[in-house]
């Protein structure tokens, strides 16, 4: 059997509370998550009940205040709880059972107190869910380009507009949501948290995706809705702060995604290999293949080391917009070198749905794609270095 973790690089940022926050969360995983995974992904959802499970193991309290509910707990344990989530090689489950990772930020950092007490404690929990809605059908990466409208109104905001492509979106009860109260670009943005029961909010599920099979994704739609304006996240026209501020969070936790992926692609085609005969002898023996796991290896470890290195920064406060961005393309250019590889390595069998590597190869795409595409991220580091 290979192990898995026998190819981690040793580093000097992990300590015991990180080797038994991943021992702890294994067992979750491998209890709760591995035999079923293929199944949810088919099923095209998760269970309701995996998010109170999750909650029972300080999964989703993981990072957020004590007085809330959370547990405190540096980039470091963010990263391992990535990982190991990856290790089923679903990539929707990530996405939707850690979806409040992306939503509860802004809210914690810049909502009232009232707010954060009617909404953090009950997500912490697994009883509530949040999503975080900003894309639009004309304006994703680009937030600045944002038209779903907010009118102010008395004691309200009236609002319009679409957003789509929102992860967890059936499911969520709130969602922290990106409007236009001002005029155009960045000057004009706002955070409302705009509860999914109120009137004239609807929303239609987003069935046909290449991967995420088991997260569900959204449109959503505001037909004037009547949203309190003490549901104002931050200050009216301050809202693209909120929305970045967690940028360098979320790209982390995709680029441990990522790596962990392309570690589990590995650790696929070896096991194959290292059972199929071909030409009378075993496939790991041919050394044009030996040659591909040495690749496979080389560009995971660089991975990991730029990822924990980035992490490090983070924890001091010191992370550069331009690492931050560049991790994340390396680890999703990583992805896709490994995913195609291990195909390539596993042959006809991992073109059958079913296996790890298979629904991985699915899950590339997305990866590159979300959280800032690689062309936009290589861009915004080029203009971080000054060019």
């Amino acid at each position: 059997m290979y192990d898995i973790d026998a190819t981690r690089p040793a580093s000097p940022f992990y300590n015991d509370s990180h080797r038994q926050w991943r021992e702890q969360l294994r067992r979750f995983v491998d209890r709760e998550i591995m035999p079923f995974a293929n199944a949810w992904d088919e099923a095209g959802a998760l269970p309701a009940d995996l998010w109170h499970k999750a909650a029972g193991v300080g999964l989703l309290q993981m990072g957020y205040p004590e007085n809330y509910g959370g547990i405190e707990a540096d980039c470091f344990h963010t990263i391992v709880a990535a990982e190991e989530l990856a290790r089923c090689g679903a990539g929707g489950l990530y996405a939707s059972l850690m979806v409040h990772g992306i939503a509860l930020p802004p809210l914690v950092h810049y909502g009232s107190e009232a707010l954060k007490d009617r909404a953090i404690p009950p997500v912490l929990r697994g009883e509530k869910h949040i999503s975080l809605a900003v894309t639009e059908p004309g304006a994703g990466s680009d937030v600045a380009n944002i038209q779903c409208r907010a009118l102010r109104d008395g004691d309200d905001y009236i609002v319009s507009g679409e957003k789509t492509f929102i992860t967890g979106g059936m499911r969520a009860d709130w969602f922290t949501t990106a409007v236009r109260t001002g005029g155009e670009g960045v000057g004009g943005i706002s955070l409302l948290l705009i509860p999914a029961d109120a009137a004239g909010v609807s929303r239609h599920q987003l069935d046909r995706k290449q991967g995420w099979w088991c997260s569900d994704t959204a449109s959503i739609f505001f037909d004037q809705v009547r949203v309190p304006a003490t549901n104002l996240i931050g200050d009216e026209n301050q809202g693209f702060l909120p929305i970045v501020h967690n940028f360098n969070r979320e790209r982390l936790g995709i680029a441990a995604s990522c790596v962990e992926y392309s570690r589990v692609c590995l650790h696929e085609a070896v096991e194959w290999a290292q059972q199929r005969e071909t030409f009378g002898k075993r496939l790991a023996n041919h050394q044009v293949i030996r040659h591909k796991f040495a690749q496979m290896l080389q560009r995971i470890n660089a991975a990991q080391c730029y990822l924990d290195m980035c992490a490090w920064a983070e924890e001091q406060g010191q992370l550069k917009i331009a690492d931050v961005a560049l991790l994340k393309v390396q680890a999703t250019e990583t992805l896709e070198f490994c995913a195609r590889e291990a195909m390539q390595v596993i042959g006809g069998a991992s073109y059958i749905r079913g296996g790890r590597a298979e629904r991985i190869y699915r899950e590339v795409r997305v990866n590159a794609i979300g959280g800032g595409s690689e062309e936009i991220l290589r861009d915004l580091a080029s203009r971080q270095m000054g060019i």
